[in-house]
């Protein structure tokens, strides 16, 4: 039913920024939402609450570096709608424990459908989609997951000013189940191949070079995760989002409490997250015009040192319009930040086995994200403020853009020559 004057992958683009919205937009904008509620209404403590979203990341990683290889095998389409049914169930039941123990299971059932449905399925899509034209593809999917802070935080916090967690959570449950089954059956295509298509809509009007047919062999290429991981670039990647997941989540979990009482009440901090959405939005939108023409890990490391140069500027300043300033221009980078992660992976292990490759690195990412708001909690009680542990996320973001700068192409990651031309046009691009 979709015009046909269009290539295809661009309404595939735009079908997983829908998913990314309701998805990413209830679970993972929705825990800085939930967390002062929730300690609130049970009486739990903040390091007590915040064990919920680190079971979710490291979970939710996990589940990802299972079902990778089976993505890149047989396509994500069963696992996201199993998922989708599974990530809007969980989600409604979040406003409705009692215990501290029935928390973690919900967020641990939470998260493996999170798992699912999410974070791998789509970038393994739009990585199967654009080569060319990857990071301007990958910057409208992506857009999705800012454009649920900018809509659904507000959303949530009204929610509960309404009606509380068992107003909000259940309403927002039903929205990733509306709106996602839908566009999962009547959008989503694993790879253009089935379509008869090829990547980008082509190979385009410029003749091939050298460079470039040695970056599409790089494309399909075949890594085991062992083969993978005697390189040098995949740890660059792993350590380098491994340590800015753990700074940026443990801030963003934590952001909402943070700024509560600088910013008067809650609905203003909850309103911080919108601000930070919405320049992540921007920022992904204007990068993704540029960065499939940069070296992208220089392009990384600057975004890097100034999310690490905002949250000490945050944490040092009084001033309310400053804070929001801030706010603002960490978003801009937050967004990119997971942007990088997914171009960087294709970049160096291509799209053949890029579900694999990917479900480690994001098993390394989520295990931060994990461990980032767990960390801050605690830091934070021993220290009865957050000036402590947002320095030490502030310094663990410098020492990642060290890292990323590590995150080389492996040499001769190509196959031989001739060989994965031959055997594309042997395969159709299989």
């Amino acid at each position: 039913m979709l015009p046909e004057r269009w290539f295809y992958g661009w309404y595939i683009a735009i079908a997983c920024a829908l998913l990314m919205f309701v998805g990413v937009g209830v679970g993972y904008y929705g825990l800085p939402i939930f967390l002062q509620p929730l300690r609130d209404a049970h009486g739990w403590s903040t390091t007590q609450v915040s064990w919920a979203p680190t079971i979710y990341f490291c979970v939710s990683g996990l589940t990802s570096a299972i079902v990778g290889p089976y993505v890149d095998r047989k396509g994500p389409t069963t696992l996201m709608v199993v998922g989708t049914l599974i990530n809007g169930v969980s989600a409604a039941f979040i406003g409705l424990v009692d215990e501290l123990w029935q928390l973690y299971v919900v967020y641990f059932v939470f998260a493996v459908a999170f798992g699912m449905s999410s974070s791998i399925a789509v970038n393994a899509i739009m990585t199967r989609w654009f080569v060319r034209k990857r990071a301007l593809a990958m910057s409208i999917s992506s857009t999705g997951v800012s454009l649920g802070g900018v809509v659904l935080a507000p959303v949530a916090s009204k929610l509960i000013d309404v009606g509380g967690l068992e107003l909000a959570t259940p309403v927002l449950g039903a929205l990733v189940i509306i709106v996602a089954l839908p566009v999962i059956f009547a959008v989503i295509v694993f790879e253009p191949r089935e379509m008869g298509l090829e990547p980008d809509g082509g190979p385009g009007d410029a003749p091939a070079s050298d460079a470039s047919r040695q970056a599409m062999a790089v494309q399909y290429r075949t890594w085991t995760r062992s083969e993978a991981m005697r390189t040098v670039g995949f740890w660059g990647i792993l350590v380098a989002f491994l340590l800015v997941l753990v700074a940026q989540t443990g801030y963003i979990v934590h952001q909402v409490s943070f700024l509560e009482e600088r910013l008067g009440s809650r609905s203003a901090a909850a309103f911080t997250l919108s601000v930070t959405a919405l320049g992540s939005i921007i920022a992904r939108l204007a990068v993704g015009m540029f960065a499939d023409n940069v070296d992208r890990r220089l392009l990384t490391v600057i975004l890097f040192l100034v999310q690490g140069s905002c949250i000490l500027l945050i944490i040092n300043t009084e001033s309310v319009p400053a804070t929001w300033v801030l706010t603002l221009v960490f978003g801009l980078t937050i967004g990119n930040v997971y942007m990088m992660q997914s171009l960087l992976v294709g970049e160096i292990f291509g799209m053949v086995s890029f579900g694999a490759v990917f479900g480690l690195i994001s098993l390394a990412g989520q295990v931060g994200s994990g461990l980032g708001p767990i960390g801050v909690g605690a830091i934070h009680d021993a220290t009865d403020g957050y000036t402590v542990p947002f320095t030490i996320t502030a310094l663990l973001t410098y020492a990642s853009a060290i890292a990323v700068l590590f995150a080389r192409p492996a040499k001769h990651a190509a196959a031989p020559a001739g060989t994965a031309t031959e055997d594309l046009a042997a395969t159709g691009g299989k």
